[in-house]
């Protein structure tokens, strides 16, 4: 078993490691506004569940070199809302482009030939493609990390103020009609994708169960 110390290597490599360890990682596609009123959109797989009452998710926007906010960032602290949008098979392709290093004033779903769709709760439009989308409003962001004065990301705390999910996605009942409530979610038909290191990703795959001590 390698021990090794984070402070005694570089950025890049304790990058590396944690990439390529911490895996399979969900991925959010976050679509902001800007105020000049710029759609934008980029794929985060620093993403996950904080809390289910209320709920809230979490993203974590690393920071440009310098210290710089990057466009998610900046336009989530400015309008106090996102939308997050759970990657899947049928975009995956329009999602990967949305990771395209485009200034400002540019919009990422225009390039990917995403769709907006406004949506209910916040003023920020989601994108049609997605199967499940999270509207959510700015509970908290946290600039963390940093050796210096920049910190190294900002984590922001969404809180859901509406989910949007495909019907096809419940589970049928023993009747064959969908489920209303509760609403479990058929990951077959979702199709997720993960991410890995690199330009690598993942499927569902094989699935097992090990039940809960009680």
């Amino acid at each position: 078993m390698l021990s090794i110390d984070p402070g005694q290597q570089d950025d890049r490599a304790n990058y590396r490691l944690l990439i390529g360890t911490v895996v399979p990682r969900p991925i959010a596609l976050v679509t902001t506004l800007s105020e000049q009123g710029v759609l934008n959109a980029a794929p985060f797989s620093y993403f996950n569940i904080v809390a289910a009452r209320p709920p809230m998710v979490s993203v974590s926007v690393q920071r440009k070199p310098g210290g710089a906010l990057k466009d998610t960032a900046r336009n989530a602290l400015a309008s106090g809302a996102f939308v997050v949008h759970i990657a899947d098979e049928s975009y995956v392709s329009a999602l990967n482009m949305t990771a395209a290093p485009l200034p400002p004033e540019e919009s990422e779903p225009a390039l990917a030939g995403l769709t907006p769709v406004a949506s209910e709760a916040v003023a920020v439009p989601g994108l049609a493609e997605a199967k499940v989308r999270l509207e959510c409003v700015l509970e908290r962001a946290i600039p963390l990390g940093g050796t210096g004065e920049a910190p190294a990301c900002d984590l922001l705390i969404g809180r859901v103020v509406r989910f949007h999910v495909d019907a096809s996605l419940y589970t049928a009942g023993p009747d064959g009609e969908t489920r209303q409530a509760p609403p479990d979610i058929d990951v077959e038909r979702l199709r997720p994708v993960a991410r890995l290191a690199g330009d690598d990703y993942s499927r569902l795959g094989e699935r097992f169960t090990v039940e809960r001590p009680r």
